[in-house]
């Protein structure tokens, strides 16, 4: 199991993020840069790691993904999801701890759509009585 990849997918909101873990010393890199290149927060940076700091498995694997849809925050997250059910292939002992912390969830949550008939998807155009 030295040379393998684990592949794993994770979602949030549009994004969608393709993960592959590879055992090494911690490098991540994203669509081809490295994560401090490709997400410019701090926060971004954070959330995306979140998953490997909860496990301290930060400089035992590389991660290379490629992500696609949405915006930064979406595909961080994305990231984390996707990062977080590889590591449960790895290792399904690691369940429970990851479940826990929450990030095994994909949140559902999308931009609802615009309906006819008015200006946005819950908005009303402004009622006259006369």
């Amino acid at each position: 199991m030295a040379d393998t990849k684990t592949y794993a997918t994770g979602k949030r909101k549009t994004a969608v993020a393709r993960v592959f873990l590879v055992p090494g010393t911690g490098k991540i890199s994203v669509n081809a840069r490295t994560a401090e290149d490709y997400f410019v927060r701090e926060t971004n940076r954070m959330v995306m790691r979140q998953s490997l700091e909860l496990l301290e498995l930060n400089d035992q694997y590389d991660v290379q993904a490629t992500v696609a849809g949405g915006g930064h925050s979406a595909q961080a997250e994305a990231m984390r999801h996707g990062i977080a059910r590889a590591l449960i292939t790895l290792d399904p002992e690691r369940r429970s701890s990851l479940k826990r912390a929450g990030f095994l969830t994909r949140d559902a949550r999308k931009k609802e759509r615009k309906k006819y008939g008015q200006p946005g998807a819950r908005k009303r155009f402004q009622y006259s009585k006369r």
